[in-house]
């Protein structure tokens, strides 16, 4: 993808005709155009595997393969795991929003959207994967933002999208402490989902344990929340 968002190639995946076109026509109005579209997983998984998009707007509920099982294809595929996805649903309970990044996604958004927040979110995604792509080091820690993938002493560590979020927070700020509000306003954006601060804690948990005995320099500052300690 060239420097300019507008020709990201973004695929909309939504089985109701209407909410289908209405999201086009919101791209195409921002000046999108290199947009493609499914009505059902399997055809999404063909576009995804032949044309490989930038980013895909992806219902939970839709036929033949749900959201969740073609995110977590995406993800485990090394040739489209770069692949952004964004999960749009009306479902909010916390747990299907966990599922979603566990399975890979990078942000959720429930229905019904502001268009302005719609735009913004995919916005803000393409940026940091069209620019961000330097990679960052922390001790035997690499951390690859165009591949997504986290290596210590070059063996690769399996994170979830939600662990590698926080890490890569950590690592581009060593020293500076972040509360747990603090990192789920840079993992969700403005207009937030219903994921409580204490899911922190628990990702915080699996990502020291992931990380071995390096694990040990993801602090916690009581009372206020964790930080990478300084080399």
């Amino acid at each position: 993808m060239s420097g300019n968002l507008t020709e990201a190639k973004i695929l909309i995946v939504e089985d109701e005709p209407q909410i289908n076109r209405l999201i086009e026509l919101v791209l195409i109005s921002a000046g999108y155009y290199k947009i493609q579209k499914a009505f059902d997983g399997l055809k999404a998984l063909e576009i995804i595997k032949n044309d490989k998009p930038d980013l895909v707007l992806m219902d939970v509920m839709i036929p033949e393969l749900d959201g969740f099982d073609l995110c977590k294809m995406i993800k485990h595929d090394t040739s489209l795991k770069s692949i952004q996805v964004i999960m749009l649903t009306a479902r909010k309970m916390e747990e299907d929003i966990l599922k979603g990044f566990e399975n890979g996604a990078i942000d959720y958004i429930s229905k019904p959207f502001s268009n302005k927040i719609l735009l913004a979110r995919i916005k803000a995604h393409l940026e940091n994967s069209g620019i961000n792509h330097s990679n960052k080091v922390y001790k035997n820690i690499v951390l690859d933002n165009l591949k997504k993938t986290v290596k210590i002493d070059e063996k690769l560590v399996d994170l979830t999208n939600f662990e590698f979020k926080i890490l890569e927070v950590l690592m581009s700020n060593i020293g500076i402490v972040f509360s747990r509000s603090q990192l789920l306003q840079y993992l969700r954006g403005d207009d937030g989902f219903e994921i409580s601060e204490r899911a922190i804690d628990v990702q915080i948990v699996n990502l020291r344990r992931k990380l071995g005995d390096l694990g040990e320099n993801i602090e916690t500052v009581r009372g206020v929340g964790y930080k990478l300690r300084e080399v």
